[in-house]
């Protein structure tokens, strides 16, 4: 406090803390470009990368319309969030589901042994998503935590960021283990979901009183968790073909946890039920035609 009464201004930092934070952000690149050569001979990595990448670039593509238009009405992004769920959901049961018990198959187990399995498997992802969720920090909506606005934000950044996480995995799980135009459908159900999601995240930053620019760039850069987890998700399985029909249960059981727990409540949070019911319903049969198709 100062002689009137009101705070300090905080100080920025200093020289050698800036230093600091340049070393540790060199020696993170470095770790991170020897970690990807060593990983990058495997083509399934690679397209694992590269597809975790074209969904981090849908969520940055959504976040236009808050720099260059008006932002869309609310009944719009409820709707366009109900259509995400539905192609997540459709993506959990054709992109995953399916490949899951089709390697379990191959495996040689028998119906009730790979039915059970792949079942457990889906209960654990689950169930590992929920735990994480529980044990972190974070905020469903800006409107919690109370008055401490950085708090906030940085509460629900880390929700998104948590979200993010199994449609990563899956994602790199999926490129490993399933046919290429099957993965590629899986991304791009992903893809299709990221665009009104980063829209949200940057609106929804942006009415909690951050300038527009930088509610852009934080609703944009929400997505970068995903070609980390897709890269680290097929790297896991790559090593262990065993793994395969698991991995695939797993990460439709914790992309089954985000639909319930964060799209489906979100989309209903401000009363368009039947409008967000509607675009699940579209976005599930896009999702089906596009796999099934495609497969």
């Amino acid at each position: 406090m100062n002689g009137l009464g009101a705070p300090r201004p905080s100080a920025g930092l200093r020289p050698l803390q800036w230093l600091g934070v340049a070393l540790c952000g060199g020696g993170a690149v470095i770790v991170l470009s020897d970690a990807w050569r060593a990983v990058a001979v495997t083509p399934a990595i690679v397209e694992a990368g590269a597809l975790g990448a074209a969904a981090a670039l849908a969520t940055a593509l959504g976040v236009l319309p808050l720099l260059l238009a008006r932002a869309p009405a609310q009944r719009t992004q409820d709707t366009l969030l109900g259509f995400g769920a539905g192609v997540m959901l459709a993506a959990t049961c054709f992109s995953l589901l399916n490949p899951a018990l089709e390697a379990a198959r191959a495996a040689g187990l028998a119906p009730w042994a790979r039915a059970t399995g792949i079942g457990a498997a889906l209960l654990v992802g689950a169930g590992g998503l929920m735990l994480l969720e529980h044990l972190l920090p974070h905020a469903h909506a800006l409107g919690e935590h109370g008055g401490d606005r950085p708090r906030r934000v940085l509460l629900f950044v880390l929700a998104i960021v948590l979200h993010n996480i199994p449609e990563g995995l899956a994602i790199g799980v999926a490129a490993v283990g399933a046919e290429a135009a099957r993965a590629t459908a899986l991304a791009g159900g992903i893809a299709i979901q990221d665009v009104p999601e980063g829209l949200v995240v940057a609106l929804a930053l942006h009415a909690a009183g951050m300038k527009r620019t930088r509610a852009a760039l934080l609703g944009a850069a929400s997505g970068l968790v995903e070609p980390l987890a897709a890269v680290a998700g097929a790297a896991a399985v790559a090593g262990a073909a065993a793994l395969l029909p698991w991995a695939l249960a797993f990460a439709a059981g914790a992309m089954l946890f985000v639909v319930s727990h964060e799209v489906i409540p979100e989309s209903h949070r401000q009363g368009h039920e039947r409008w967000a019911t509607a675009g699940l319903m579209l976005g599930f049969v896009l999702m089906m035609v596009l796999d099934t198709a495609l497969a």
